[in-house]
């Protein structure tokens, strides 16, 4: 992009378009052309996409394509899947499609082949998972392992914890998931409540083997484990092992080194669900499952690279969301799956999203003078449509809905699913055209209640469709929103793959520790808001 965004020309043609489009609600696009709900859809790899309902026109659609083409969008992606070092504050690759590559494939990193490296640790994984799923690996007291705890933070957990709930039908029901991430002690107290340790076995996910919440956790686990088991550390090598690739701390925790599936650092955390992160994944459902998962990834991730950007499904889904970010001026957006397995979906999108586009320079260190990244969030239908979809259908802000459903259940039920899905198709035409206070009335609404009664409208949604939620859909799904993502940080010339952002609170964090730990007062040099919290904290402390 040799021009600051918002000078290129589609970027001012789309400005003018608005105004155009301000004249123009769903009601009329719909009505000037009866065969709208059908063309404006693209189906990519047996997801549907229907964009249908939202506030653009052809030429909005041309110019938005303009954009993606002037912002050298092509170029980017291209550079990505060759393993270019396109994370440019970080020097880094962005390699997140090699975790899903065939063997065949070659991607050079440093003059290295990464693609061999990616399917050994899929194999140890296999091995590994199929170990533990039969019943070969054995607890220190010779015990099988009944529960699987994976302890990390962030992409750690944020994406095997989605998974392991999206593809639960698929798992293997003798083995209890559970997942740990929360420092507060609370949350490793109940995972581990009534559990037996001779049947338990920790995943800890953490690249450095550093991370404070993460390890803060894993030695708890371990104190947990080996004081049940009569206080032989030698327990902990049968029931730890570690994602990681720092060996040193590892080992020096007292795992196996055998037993550390790495990964690399082109492998961001939100973008490493498919890596060894989704170990516990492995074990859940299974090694071919986890390949069909990858394969379902492979496919988006190929018509991502190869589709026209005019009929590419996760181009256009970035395309959109600028179009509503920055013209429209949604400053959110709701993702709502009707399905209830993708209930951790909406989470999951929120650190892949947010951590990726919540930047406020471009490149080259320049403010943006446009907005970045929305907020992202949702809940399961239909639960929220008695919750939040008063504010979506009523309230005074503009929040574009993805409405994500499936033509078949897993659990068919009764007439479940064809209320179910009547619901996505409801909300969505609801959404679109509302109700005018003409036809309020015909309903015989008395006439001070008719105000109350109004729905304005022209508020834009997608509806993604699939034909059942698989292990490979799944994937498809996740490469979706990976490659939108990209092409709308893209669009806005940012690094969607750094997250400095996270840093400053974590560097302050442990400089407040020993100030809390210590025993005598310490010396504080914050600002006299945080010097008093620590101070009352201090104090509280010591009033059990």
């Amino acid at each position: 992009m040799t021009k600051p965004l918002t000078q290129l020309p589609a970027w001012k043609a789309l400005a003018a378009n608005h105004k155009q489009m301000q004249k123009l609600p769903l009601r009329k696009l719909f009505a000037d052309d009866p065969k709208r709900g059908e063309r404006l859809t693209v189906e990519a790899s047996g997801i549907y996409l229907d964009y249908s309902k939202n506030r653009i026109t052809d030429h909005t659609l041309e110019l938005l394509a303009q954009l993606a083409r002037e912002s050298n969008l092509g170029v980017r992606i291209a550079a990505m899947f060759r393993g270019e070092k396109i994370n440019l504050t970080e020097n880094r690759a962005v390699l997140h499609v090699a975790l899903r590559a065939p063997k065949t494939e070659t991607i050079i990193v440093d003059g290295e082949n990464v693609v061999p490296r990616v399917h050994a640790v899929l194999e140890k994984m296999a091995v590994f998972s199929n170990q533990v799923r039969d019943g070969k690996w054995k607890g220190y007291t010779g015990k099988r392992i009944r529960t699987v705890i994976n302890i990390g933070i962030g992409g750690s957990d944020l994406g095997p914890v989605m998974a392991y709930e999206a593809l639960k039908h698929y798992s293997d029901r003798e083995i209890t998931f559970l997942f740990v991430s929360n420092v507060d002690g609370i949350d490793f107290a109940e995972a581990t409540h009534d559990l037996d340790p001779a049947e338990t076995l920790f995943i800890v996910s953490s690249k450095t083997f550093t991370t404070l919440e993460t390890m803060t956790n894993a030695q708890s686990a371990r104190d947990w484990l080996v004081k049940r088991l009569g206080g032989d550390r030698k327990a902990i090598a049968s029931h730890f092992v570690a994602v990681s690739t720092n060996t040193e701390r590892v080992t020096a925790f007292g795992i196996d080194p055998a037993n550390m599936f790495g990964f690399w650092d082109w492998v961001g955390g939100r973008y490493s669900m498919d890596s060894a992160i989704g170990l516990s994944t492995m074990l859940a459902i299974g090694p071919d499952h986890f390949h069909a998962m990858l394969k379902g990834f492979r496919e988006m991730d190929e018509h991502f690279l190869h589709a026209p950007f005019e009929i590419n499904m996760p181009v256009l889904m970035g395309l959109l969301a600028v179009w509503n970010n920055d013209f429209l001026g949604a400053q959110t957006v709701a993702v709502l799956p009707y399905e209830q397995y993708l209930k951790r979906f909406p989470a999951y999108l929120q650190q892949l999203t947010m951590e990726s586009n919540g930047k406020h320079v471009t490149f080259d260190g320049r403010e943006v003078d446009y907005q970045t990244g929305p907020v992202y969030w949702g809940e399961p239908g239909t639960n929220g449509q008695h919750s939040f979809y008063q504010l979506i259908h009523q309230g005074t802000r503009l929040i574009p809905c993805d409405f994500i459903a499936f033509a078949h259940s897993l659990t068919p039920l009764g007439r479940h699913h064809d209320i179910l899905l009547a619901n996505v198709f409801a909300q969505a035409e609801a959404l679109a055209f509302g109700k005018t206070p003409k036809e309020v009335e015909a309903e015989g609404t008395p006439k001070t209640l008719v105000p109350h009664c109004v729905f304005e409208g022209n508020r834009p949604s997608n509806v993604i469709m699939a034909d059942r939620l698989t292990p490979e859909v799944l994937g498809k799904l996740v490469a979706l929103y990976e490659h939108s993502v990209f092409t709308q940080g893209v669009i806005w010339n940012i690094d969607s793959f750094d997250q400095w952002g996270v840093e400053l609170g974590k560097v302050l964090a442990q400089k407040i520790v020993p100030e809390l730990e210590s025993a005598a007062p310490p010396k504080l040099t914050h600002d006299s808001s945080t010097n008093t919290l620590i101070r009352r904290y201090r104090r509280m402390k010591k009033d059990k």
